[in-house]
């Protein structure tokens, strides 16, 4: 069965409407709660960082939250993914529709919380005596379409993997945490010794990262690095397309 783009694309802003509803439920603080993670652990990383050990990076808040943001993006949507499956069982048992839109809808859910943060990184970048970049217009949507079309492709890859092997979870929690430590957020790319720069020329997550860093923090758009992340977000993307379909005819049978 064939899906026209427009339906899919209202069926995912439904589901995602859905999700939002369902997570603020009874919130009063409700928008505040989407940057209120990544800004305690700004907070807790600047006092470690920037107060005890004295790294030597200017702006250092700034600097952290330029990371943390697009990086909570990734890490809760791929977090997030290894149970949309499960938790939509009922939904996927009873109804005929498109299974891949729904790790779609999570990672659409919190690209709407990472745009959410746009505003605080404006207000630090006027707390530093900066501003906003004119570049940012399309420098937002060119690293935010290649940020949501990779976690997409990792997203579907680890939802339907994870109705298989049930011991995933773990290995992808513990995966994240590496990948945070091993990707410059909370330092800067220079600072890394030579011997290791396979941990950024590897890592689509530092290219990631630093594409983001480059455009809200210097106005500047590297388009050789957004390239390769839109190279790597074709690579998972593919994957975890032939994962999903190789696999999406025992999701009734699994759940």
């Amino acid at each position: 069965m064939k899906y026209s783009l427009g339906y899919l694309w209202d069926l995912a802003t439904v589901i995602t409407e859905k999700e939002l509803k369902v997570r603020y439920k009874s919130s009063f603080f409700g928008y505040l709660w989407s940057i209120a993670n990544p800004l305690l652990f700004a907070m807790i990383y600047y006092f470690i960082f920037k107060l005890v050990m004295r790294v030597q990076i200017p702006n250092y808040t700034l600097f952290i939250i330029t990371g943390l943001f697009p990086w909570q993006w990734f890490a809760s949507s791929t977090t997030n993914s290894l149970y949309s499956f499960i938790a939509n069982a009922q939904i996927i048992k009873k109804t005929v529709f498109p299974r891949s839109v729904i790790p779609f809808s999570n990672v659409l859910m919190e690209c709407l919380h990472f745009l959410c943060t746009i505003p605080v990184i404006v207000v630090f970048l006027y707390v530093y005596g900066m501003k906003p970049s004119v570049d940012w217009i399309w420098g937002v949507p060119l690293i935010g379409i290649a940020q949501m079309t990779m976690t997409f492709g990792i997203s579907m890859m680890l939802s339907t993997l994870n109705l298989f092997f049930r011991d995933l979870e773990r290995f992808i929690t513990l995966g994240i945490m590496l990948m945070f430590y091993c990707t410059p957020i909370l330092y800067s790319g220079d600072m890394i010794p030579k011997e290791y720069h396979f941990m950024i020329d590897f890592n689509p997550l530092a290219n990631m990262i630093l594409s983001w860093r480059d455009l809200f923090m210097n106005g500047v758009i590297d388009y050789e690095r957004i390239a390769f992340l839109y190279g790597y977000a074709i690579f998972f993307v593919v994957v975890g397309v032939c994962i999903f379909n190789k696999l999406k005819y025992r999701f009734a049978e699994i759940l």
